[in-house]
């Protein structure tokens, strides 16, 4: 806890819901936010480790900084039960000395027998059946209304390709800023090549997001 009563992060959402689809991989972004002046780390554990893949599942969070965090569940290949999911995730969490990497943290970084303070914030998971649209009889009046519906979809869907591709790109940023301090540590030639290529694949998300963005004013 903070001086004044507050955790170490907070995370938004509480609880990572996915839209499940036999075959189909879904994700949820969570924000991390540093409620401290100092450097936070923290470590995503879950208790299905194979289902799902977290990204990143490490890292640190400058004073009153925030990390986006996207967590993708696997393609899986029947329904669970009443669609009710058992799983659950950790978010460890510790101050950790000024100006750190993820790449300085040492393996009894979250141990709690090291003497040091680790929080602790338990999520759910809820999977979420998709909509699937009823079929009926339609006369022209009701088939007119439902285009209309249709149209109003669309662009509620480019609004959350747009919304997800500008995560995504967070996301990217994030792991270009820490390539960034590695390469000022570290001579190694492939740091380099890592870098040129997460910078190539930044600029394609931009156009993605410019493509996103004219498209999306004309629907609306």
């Amino acid at each position: 806890m903070t001086a004044a009563g507050h955790p170490l992060i907070s995370v938004h959402p509480d609880e990572l819901k996915f839209d499940f689809e036999l075959e189909k991989q879904s994700y949820c972004d969570l924000k991390v936010v540093n409620n401290t002046e100092h450097h936070v780390a923290f470590k995503v554990k879950t208790t299905s480790p194979k289902k799902y893949f977290v990204r990143p599942n490490t890292n640190v969070i400058q004073p009153w900084d925030a990390c986006f965090i996207r967590v993708t569940l696997q393609a899986q290949q029947e329904y669970p039960p009443d669609m009710q999911c058992k799983d659950k995730f950790l978010l460890q969490s510790t101050i950790v000395p000024p100006n750190s990497d993820v790449d300085d943290l040492s393996p009894d970084t979250f141990n709690k027998d090291a003497g040091k303070t680790v929080e602790e914030c338990k999520l759910r998971v809820v999977y979420v059946s998709p909509n699937t649209g009823q079929e009926s009889v339609e006369d022209n009046t009701l088939k007119s209304s439902r285009q209309s519906f249709d149209d109003s979809t669309s662009v509620q869907q480019l609004k959350d390709e747009r919304d997800a591709a500008v995560r995504q790109m967070q996301l990217l940023r994030q792991e270009l800023d820490m390539l960034r301090r590695r390469r000022h540590r570290k001579s190694d030639p492939g740091f380099s090549l890592k870098f040129a290529l997460l910078v190539a694949l930044i600029g394609i998300m931009v156009g993605f997001l410019l493509n996103l963005s004219l498209s999306s004013p004309a629907a609306e």
